[in-house]
């Protein structure tokens, strides 16, 4: 049985396109044992110098380690599943504060990567990411699109390079756009998961 983690960004609930497009493919697993984490509902606290103490320095007031706690719970939810779907809507040219604050608290040295001789080196292997993006305008393969290189470049950080890109274009124009827009990406949804 695969274990799928599903991370909710979108502060819009269920009118979210991304949160509707990660329901409908949690709908269609068979066998999957699937946890949930809604970022805007429960968001994570912002990456400040006491976390960056708490992650990369040493850890001795309650807050540092309850951070740290945070961190390793994470971490490891991320480590014990096999497939990561990823809800990243575009907010102002790029992902939501809660996504980021989610890398941010992720991305911890000697535990989900480090330096070798070649440069930095993942050392979360062997996930598949799904990226469920949603974009008010037509910003797929433009110098707009900074939500798909970012969290391309964020999973290749921590050793996830197996990544699928389904996008919702141009949710901003109505209802019909809407309806299009989940229609295509429904479609892409199915391709996915006929092959996992």
């Amino acid at each position: 049985m695969k274990k799928v983690l599903v991370l909710k960004s979108s502060i819009l609930a269920e009118n979210s396109q991304t949160n509707q497009l990660s329901d409908y493919f949690v709908s269609k697993l068979a066998h999957a044992e699937v946890t949930q984490r809604d970022l805007a509902q429960q968001p994570l606290p912002h990456f400040d110098s006491i976390a960056a103490n708490a992650l990369r320095g040493q850890p001795t007031t309650q807050q540092e380690l309850a951070l740290l706690s945070l961190s390793d719970q994470l971490v490891n939810e991320l480590k014990d599943t096999d497939i990561v779907v990823i809800n990243a809507p575009m907010y102002n040219f790029n992902i939501p504060t809660q996504l980021k604050s989610y890398f941010d608290f992720i991305a911890r040295p000697r535990v989900t990567f480090q330096y070798g001789s070649n440069g930095p080196e993942g050392l979360i292997k062997g996930k598949k990411a799904i990226v469920l993006v949603a974009f008010g305008g037509l910003h797929q393969n433009r110098t707009t699109d900074l939500v798909t290189a970012y969290v391309k470049t964020m999973l290749a950080f921590v050793g996830i390079t197996d990544v699928q890109f389904i996008y919702a274009e141009g949710i901003g124009s109505g209802a019909p756009a809407i309806e299009k827009a989940q229609t295509l990406a429904k479609q892409q949804i199915d391709q996915v998961l006929s092959s996992l």
